[in-house]
């Protein structure tokens, strides 16, 4: 039996990976056992997952290649590469997806830099025409562009109606749902929101990882909110497209809502937010009294 499967770590193993894409490989081989990887192992580990040594032997590549890739050095991952180690990893389809953005990063038009975003006219007049859905637009980091009335009284009505219209005063998704007392109660379910909203970011930042604003959301989410910063340490990632939500509502009481996200087909992060009711269900009658104004 080889030793290093017992008490000594390898050299590679001492040191922390230091880009987006070593983090996140080292965070899927933390989760993944080795019984689960189909790796023998024998006597007392000092890792809670998979060894570098072990994905490689499993993904079919050299350790000194693998440690090149997390650490950077290597850039543009073959697509080979990339299914070798999504399947070795066990891998799930949006984090192979995510995988493939931090191995294989494609060219993306940023904004100006310090530039704010600015919400497409084309989306915001289909917030508008949508009197009945609550919908918002939000952008590449979950800033609310746009909303329309239904979705302010939904989401945000101890807000200003016209803060998204002001890039000083927008307001973020994120940011209210770990930060705003009200955001934060809203949630019936709020653990999984929270997870979700994380992971979604997760996603979505890969393709901008080197934006201004995405870390300095971070940051200043990382330091107000130890949920947040655990979260975002986990590296979990979803792309997430529909599903439902419960809401506890100050004003109309608890809803069911499905939700679907429809991105916008430019690329540049920006996708409108809606939420809609079961026809015939109590959660349609109190989201018609809410989107009726009362």
């Amino acid at each position: 039996m080889d030793g290093h499967l017992f008490d000594a770590p390898d050299p590679g193993e001492l040191e922390r990976p230091v880009t987006e894409l070593g983090e996140f490989l080292r965070s899927r081989r933390d989760r993944i056992s080795p019984d689960r990887a189909g790796v023998a192992s024998y006597g007392r580990r000092r890792v809670p997952g998979l060894r570098r040594e072990e994905l490689a032997l499993l993904a079919g590549v050299s350790v000194t290649y693998l440690t090149r890739l997390e650490q950077g050095q290597s850039q543009n991952a073959s697509d080979a590469i990339v299914d070798a180690l999504a399947r070795a990893l066990q891998l799930d389809p949006d984090e192979r997806a995510h995988l493939q953005t931090l191995a294989r990063p494609a060219p993306v038009k940023r904004p100006r830099a310090g530039a704010p975003e600015i919400a497409k006219p084309g989306a915001v007049q289909l917030l508008h025409a949508m009197s009945g859905v609550p919908a918002v637009l939000l952008g590449r980091f979950n800033d609310i562009l746009a909303w329309n009335d239904a979705g302010h009284r939904l989401l945000a009505g101890h807000l200003d109606v016209d803060a998204p219209a002001s890039a000083d005063e927008r307001p973020n998704q994120i940011r209210l749902l770990f930060l705003d007392e009200h955001t934060r109660d809203l949630y019936i379910d709020r653990r999984d929101e929270t997870a979700r909203a994380v992971a979604s970011l997760r996603y979505v930042a890969a393709q901008f990882a080197d934006d201004r604003g995405l870390a300095e959301l971070v940051g200043e989410l990382s330091v107000k909110s130890t949920e947040f910063a655990t979260l975002w340490a986990g590296h979990d990632v979803r792309l997430c497209t529909s599903g439902s939500k419960r809401f506890r509502h100050p004003e109309v009481g608890e809803l069911e809502l499905g939700f679907e996200v429809l991105h916008l087909p430019e690329g540049n992060g920006q996708r409108i937010l809606t939420h809609a009711a079961e026809p015939g269900s109590a959660s349609a009658a109190a989201l018609r009294l809410l989107t009726d104004g009362f």
